[in-house]
């Protein structure tokens, strides 16, 4: 029988939650890094938990709302893993976004001002939308030669 153990974790959202094996669950894996890292070995490395729920309002905010990059705060449930090197893992019953991913940036979109327009040149359309500096819709021009 493994130990389980009670406890709030801060870490990263690896990569987008996924849906769990049930309806209105989730799974995710949360990547936890030393909170004193320059008082304990430069090489400690950082513990990856194996996170699920199966509480259905958090299972669509996960699906729906959270992104890779994210600083969460989860409560749960550790179980220690049941063979050396597999993650631990969490069963999530609570949580709370401390920090949100930073916006990706559009590497093929080119945003220019003229006065009060916008244009967006996007490398895969032929078109250019036109809008106000406001955000009023104006057109679409066709993509320079």
């Amino acid at each position: 029988m493994n130990p389980q153990t009670h406890l709030a974790i801060d870490g990263y959202v690896h990569q987008i939650p996924a849906p769990g094996t049930g309806r209105g669950t989730a799974a995710f894996d949360l990547i936890h890094s030393p909170i004193n890292a320059d008082r304990i070995a430069p090489d400690t490395p950082d513990t990856v938990f194996a996170c699920t729920t199966d509480d259905p309002n958090l299972a669509t905010a996960l699906l729906n709302h959270i992104q890779p990059g994210e600083l969460l705060r989860v409560t749960g449930t550790l179980t220690q893993p049941d063979s050396p090197g597999a993650p631990a893992r969490l069963t999530v019953d609570g949580l709370e976004i401390l920090e949100a991913a930073p916006l990706p940036a559009p590497f093929d979109l080119v945003l220019e001002r003229w006065g009060s327009y916008v244009a967006v040149f996007d490398a895969d359309r032929d078109a250019v939308p036109v809008f106000t500096v406001d955000g009023t819709w104006v057109g679409e021009a066709p993509a320079p030669t």
